[in-house]
């Protein structure tokens, strides 16, 4: 009976250890290499989609306190860092509020950036956008939140077809990306210049009418400019996709997104 209850004493030990070592693996993981994100909203359409599940690339920027859970890493600044290059699509630890955004770099340290009637302007000069047709989905709840998308053909009712004018625009650097324009003179359509301080960035959702970034102070539901030590990682690759509110739903995963690059 010792023996029996020794062995099975012995057995929890060993369970307990391995739980143990496995969490502590999967931590450094985490921490130095990839993290696990899911994109929770639709600021990032049609570049990412609520229900897209990506790993982030940490060792991209190199390594500051947010790169650890609950930003408890004791790193001063950044370290072995590189510099994200513009058009970058990076997840970063929001400033005042502490959770993880993800955007599309478009201010570089020393950058003026201004919208002017939907158009991006760069250090005096507009970045060019092609019509790339219309960006379409159902008009219906989507993902665990179970949100709404904006259309630019509202008002409409549940199950109809939900429409966003799509343009490509090139950035100064060659990057092409899609954005979407869903109202003709959005709150964010007209703003100031703003100049990118030093060791900061400026992000813009690819959705422009649909995202809170850097156009938005902190105190308004926006982001702000971004300091470095507060970037996580780059997206370079959607590995999963789910339209439904639960993962479980295999009928809702979009096959077609699996393992498709970020751009």
């Amino acid at each position: 009976m010792a023996d029996s209850k020794a062995r099975k004493d012995g057995g929890i030990l060993e369970t307990v250890k391995t739980i143990f070592w496995a969490l502590i693996i999967a931590g450094i993981f985490r921490t130095l290499f990839f993290q696990p994100f899911w994109i929770p909203s639709g600021s990032m359409k049609d570049t990412l989609l609520i229900g897209d599940f990506l790993f982030v690339n940490k060792m991209a920027y190199g390594y500051s306190k947010h790169s650890c859970p609950f930003s408890i890493c004791p790193i001063p600044g950044r370290i072995l860092g590189s510099e994200p290059e513009r058009g970058d699509v990076v997840v970063f630890r929001h400033p005042t509020r502490g959770d993880d955004f993800i955007k599309r770099v478009i201010g570089l340290p020393g950058d003026r950036v201004q919208m002017k009637d939907g158009k991006l302007w760069l250090n005096g000069a507009e970045v060019p956008q092609e019509p790339a047709g219309t960006f379409t989905e159902p008009y219906a709840p989507q993902g665990p939140a179970q949100s709404l998308p904006k259309c630019a053909n509202e008002p409409l009712s549940e199950g109809q077809v939900c429409e966003k004018p799509r343009y490509t625009e090139t950035l100064p650097n060659g990057v092409k990306h899609d954005v979407l324009d869903i109202y003709p003179n959005g709150p964010g359509d007209n703003t100031p210049e703003f100049t990118v301080p030093e060791g900061n960035y400026f992000f813009l959702g690819d959705n422009r009418d649909n995202s809170g970034d850097s156009r938005w102070s902190t105190a308004m539901n926006g982001v702000g400019m971004v300091p470095a030590e507060y970037l996580i990682g780059r997206a370079d690759r959607i590995m999963f996709s789910s339209a439904g509110s639960s993962l479980l739903y295999f009928w809702t995963w979009r096959a077609d997104r699996f393992f498709k690059a970020v751009h």
